[in-house]
């Protein structure tokens, strides 16, 4: 077997997933070739660390130090909303626009209704010259034209 064809197979065969035949072929191979061997120990060695990263110990105060950490954050965020800072702020501001638009609606509410009845008789008083020209000329003459 070649050290290339070994490298290609060295995990399958750490693993022990190779058939019997291969399996064969990749220990002889090892006790003959040194460099393969080194390979093959270090590969050992790398999947021993990767096997104690995989199942580490949980931490059995892991859950209630988190829970007490959400439990802070979200006492954060009320303690935002309640503090008075807020309500020294945005109370003041409400009641300010509150009055703007109170004034607003009391001046439109006091302004004197435009009396349209004046204007009515203003316009009828300019018109009735030209409407009514009956009082220059008579029904009987203006008949007879």
């Amino acid at each position: 077997m070649k050290c290339k064809t070994l490298h290609k197979k060295i995990i399958f065969f750490l693993e022990g997933e190779l058939p019997k035949e291969e399996m064969e072929q990749v220990k002889l191979h090892l006790s003959e070739c040194n460099d393969c061997a080194a390979f093959a120990e270090e590969m050992k060695k790398t999947f021993a660390i990767l096997q104690s990263e995989k199942s580490l110990a949980v931490n059995p105060f892991f859950y209630t130090r988190l829970k007490a950490r959400i439990e802070n954050r979200a006492a954060k965020q009320n303690e935002i909303l309640k503090n008075p800072v807020w309500a020294r702020i945005l109370q003041p501001a409400f009641f300010s626009v509150l009055l703007i638009a109170g004034i607003y609606t009391g001046i439109k509410i006091g302004q004197p209704a435009v009396n349209k009845t004046e204007l009515i008789v203003y316009s009828e008083q300019e018109m009735i010259p030209y409407l009514n020209e009956m009082e220059n000329e008579t029904i009987e003459g203006f008949l007879l034209q």
